[in-house]
């Protein structure tokens, strides 16, 4: 089937992210019912079936009770939400939401050493190549944020190594939500990336199937940045109103 070049993004999704953005703000508390069809589609100058379609996403996402005949009621996010919410969460309004951005770093730290353990049980060998070649590219960028980009690089050759779909799927909502802050986080980030020599020494543990070495390893690499993340993170809160 031939690819068609997209012209512009369907109303249906704007409405679904206008929409999502008012949830995740507070704008339509748990429990409170949306305006009907005909406002919600006035207020937006779109049409009553892009919203129709919007809502029925948002049902499916679990972040909307639709009842036939009845109003649409807004559900408790935090329950019944999923993680790809994660970025909306993480940027609500262009700002950094910190207890998010802890909460990431928070995973993220739990999640890497498993992957790699994994990765060096069950892929490691056949991922030689690809991880040799993400850590050399890793070490010719100069550039604070293209390195992380390698870096995230590095780390999706490992999750596909590790052969888990739930941990290729969490590795890929993590990813959405932690690209966007880039640059805002390349000076800390940088005692992560530049350890080029902890790279290596992770990718040499999971292409020799050592998992135990390639988790302490992952640990190691990923703890230390985690770490003053945190504490910046604690300082900034700390410093708030």
């Amino acid at each position: 089937m031939a690819l068609e070049r997209i012209q512009r993004r369907s109303l249906p999704g704007e409405v679904y992210d206008q929409l999502l953005r008012e949830l995740v703000d507070g704008g339509y508390p748990a429990g409170q019912p949306l305006p009907s069809e005909r406002r919600l589609a006035e207020a937006l100058g779109v049409s009553r079936p892009a919203v129709r379609e919007a809502l029925q996403r948002m049902s499916h996402a679990g972040l909307v009770d639709v009842r036939q005949g009845g109003a649409t009621t807004v559900t408790d996010f935090r329950r019944s939400g999923g993680l790809d919410l994660l970025p909306h969460l993480l940027l609500p309004g262009g700002g950094i939401d910190l207890a998010v951005a802890r909460s990431i770093l928070e995973a993220r730290l739990a999640i890497g050493p498993k992957v790699a353990e994994l990765a060096a049980t069950r892929g490691g060998p056949t991922a030689a190549d690809v991880l040799d070649r993400a850590v050399a590219e890793l070490a010719a960028d100069t550039d604070p944020v293209g390195r992380q980009r390698r870096a995230l690089v590095f780390w999706e050759h490992v999750v596909e190594a590790a052969d888990s779909i739930a941990f290729r799927l969490m590795f890929n909502s993590l990813r959405a939500a932690y690209e966007p802050a880039l640059p805002a986080l390349a000076t800390v980030m940088a005692a992560e990336v530049d350890r080029i020599g902890d790279y290596r020494a992770l990718t040499a543990a999971v292409v020799a199937a050592r998992p135990d070495d390639a988790h302490r390893l992952a640990h190691d690499l990923l703890g230390n940045a985690t770490r003053e993340l945190l504490h910046a993170i604690d300082t900034l809160d700390g410093d708030r109103p």
